[in-house]
């Protein structure tokens, strides 16, 4: 069963004892998966084991790709295009329905990325995502080598491709992690994990950023607890679903926590999908879980 830390709050976005459903099991460290809205499965990453996989309903978990440059976070475009943080390479890049692979983004300022890590795809096709070095610290989830770039910045690609865009000041976070948007795309959030909090940020219609505010903190493991703040994602109403200890932290757009969705591993990653969007796919270290909602997850292009 999917244990549950209550309240009337989150009774109301999920059911307490709606049962967990194991998919899939025996990985190293599961992360990044998105939902295909067109072909109507979830893709998720396996770091350590440099593969991607596919679940879905019919066919159950199929590893799709090997290698895959230590992929991380991804996320579909409309016209069902894949976008995948590459570890190893420094690079986003696009997969496209065909098979063809596009560098997206490799450098800024004539200076190689650090690692790109997780994504979130706005309506009008930008693109934004977080670049934190973790991708550069040992060969686990990534490749050891030294850092090129001074900071951990959070960029933006414009809508159609083109130069990176620097959207976050340099000090602004030490290692920026998970990213999503607000239903209505006026907030962005950014979670940051060595601090332990998220911050919110104001979208301007250009899609820059401004007013950078701490929207919650306080996601710190207590004594014998496992689980940071990782991936991150928005409901319908706006709630925002953050990994953490214990599991998944449901956090109000006025920064109340109704309770935490438990779980029996380190959550690195989630997101909704299935037919009514009401099913929360969790990457979870080396299972794959799934568990019914009451609320749907906010829309994303190509999902």
């Amino acid at each position: 069963m999917a244990e549950a830390a209550t309240s009337a709050g989150l009774d109301e976005l999920i059911d307490p004892a709606a049962p967990r459903r194991l998919l899939a099991d025996g990985f190293l460290f599961t992360e990044g998966p998105a939902w295909s809205g067109t072909e109507h499965h979830l893709v998720f990453s396996d770091i350590p084991a440099d593969s991607r996989w596919r679940w879905s309903a019919a066919g159950g978990a199929e590893e799709i790709a090997r290698p895959t440059f230590k992929g991380n976070g991804m996320a579909y475009e409309r016209d069902g295009s894949l976008l995948v943080c590459e570890s190893v390479t420094s690079c986003l890049v696009r997969l496209r329905p065909q098979g063809e692979r596009e560098i997206v983004a490799f450098h800024f300022g004539g200076k190689y990325l650090n690692s790109p890590n997780d994504i979130a795809v706005r309506s009008d096709g930008s693109i934004y995502f977080t670049d934190p070095s973790v991708g550069r610290w040992n060969n686990y989830i990534g490749c050891k080598r030294d850092v090129d770039l001074e900071f951990r910045p959070v960029f933006r690609v414009p809508p159609g491709g083109g130069a990176l865009e620097l959207v976050v000041a340099e000090d602004e976070s030490d290692q920026p992690n998970g990213l999503c948007f607000s239903p209505d795309e006026r907030v962005l959030y950014v979670n940051d994990t060595p601090r332990h909090h998220i911050k919110a940020f104001d979208v301007a219609p250009d899609g820059s950023l401004s007013r950078p505010r701490v929207f919650f903190e306080g996601l710190r493991p207590g004594e014998g607890e496992k689980g940071l703040p990782d991936g991150m994602k928005c409901d319908e109403l706006g709630n925002v679903w953050c990994s953490g200890p214990r599991g998944v932290w449901v956090i109000t757009p006025d920064a109340r926590l109704p309770g935490i969705v438990e779980v029996p591993e380190p959550v690195g990653n989630l997101a909704w999908g299935g037919e009514e969007h009401r099913t929360l796919f969790l990457t979870s270290s080396t299972s794959l879980y799934a568990v019914e909602t009451h609320v749907a997850g906010e829309r994303l292009p190509g999902s």
